[in-house]
């Protein structure tokens, strides 16, 4: 059986989080959430190789915490230049948030992924605009035959010299997509993502999330760029998947997994990456599949405040089943 190589780009941040029941969690977030997640799917089918920049004083810890996951390699977390995420959240319910961020990692450039470019896939986990750049994305596709997966939480978010973490237009956006295969975002990131050729200033005053209307739109153009794939997540309700058959754009919901009671949400988004990455692996053309892996996977995440609620393959395909069919 072939051995599977994937690669996660981005921050492993120190994240201080403040639920929406009040209770506090410390733990390191967001890569984190996507390696586990696809080590637990993958099991002894293949490795997965965070690449990333953080702290010196977090190395320890982060490598202690990924010890116990025996196909996570972790020989590209890199501490030299002692600089990596440190990031505050405070919730305002299950899925808002004020977001600080007090420290601030050093881009995953070319050279951290040079040696990697046999992966199968690059999953790219950025949460802030400068964390995993374009000249990335550009060098693994010129050098690669990977797919590259691709959160748009990064290209969409910036810090003030306050250190406030807040949403901004992609305005670029055009100049990233024929480096992405497969695109993942929420509706307030495709809202900034999609945007009008003039605004009034009243328009901007409540510019908070997309109209669903112009989903397929936005989609269309997308996938016109080179995109194989494009999905938005409507938070409890699941995720819209939209791809391209025959020049005919392809819209399908596809509804989330129930849970019944919600401890944090924090690194969902991460997780649903790292569910779509896993099955696009095993089958890279069943986007509507990709998506009932990340769907689980994001569920699972909010069923506690440890990695232990990631469950194993063949638990992740019951949950599938029993949801799905």
């Amino acid at each position: 059986m072939k051995q599977y190589k994937v690669a996660v780009l981005g921050p492993i941040p120190r994240d201080y989080i403040i639920t929406h029941h009040n209770e506090v969690i410390k733990k390191y977030g967001c890569a984190t959430h996507t390696a586990i997640a696809i080590s637990n799917l993958l099991g002894s089918d293949g490795i997965v190789i965070p690449v990333t920049h953080v702290r010196k004083k977090d190395l320890a810890p982060i490598e202690e915490l990924f010890a116990t996951y025996t196909n996570i390699e972790i020989s590209n977390i890199h501490s030299a230049a002692d600089r990596g995420d440190v990031i505050h959240l405070k919730f305002i319910d299950q899925n808002n948030r004020i977001e600080k961020q007090t420290a601030f990692m050093t881009p995953v450039l070319p050279k951290d992924v040079q040696p990697l470019l046999d992966c199968d896939v690059f999953v790219c986990v950025p949460v802030t605009d400068f964390e995993v750049p374009l000249e990335t994305l550009r060098y693994i596709k010129e050098n690669s035959n990977a797919s590259i997966v691709f959160d748009a939480h990064g290209p969409t978010t910036a810090l003030t010299t306050r250190g406030d973490r807040v949403t901004k237009f992609w305005v670029d956006r055009d100049v990233w997509l024929p480096y992405i295969d497969v695109l993942k975002m929420n509706l307030e990131e495709a809202n900034c993502s999609w945007f009008e050729l003039e605004y009034t200033e009243n328009e901007l005053e409540n510019n908070h999330e997309i109209d669903e209307d112009k989903l397929p739109e936005f989609a269309k153009h997308c996938l016109s760029q080179g995109l194989k794939s494009l999905y938005v997540t409507l938070d409890s309700r699941g995720v819209m998947v939209y791809t391209n058959k025959d020049g005919v754009l392809q819209q399908t919901l596809v509804p989330a997994v129930k849970v019944d009671h919600v401890v944090d949400t924090t690194g969902c988004g991460d997780s649903f990456a790292g569910g779509v990455a896993f099955s696009l692996l095993k089958d890279p053309h069943d986007h509507i599949k990709a998506a009932q892996y990340g769907n689980a996977m994001g569920a699972q995440r909010t069923q506690g405040k440890t990695f232990e609620v990631f469950k194993s393959l063949k638990e992740t395909e019951e949950i599938i089943r029993k949801t799905y069919g």
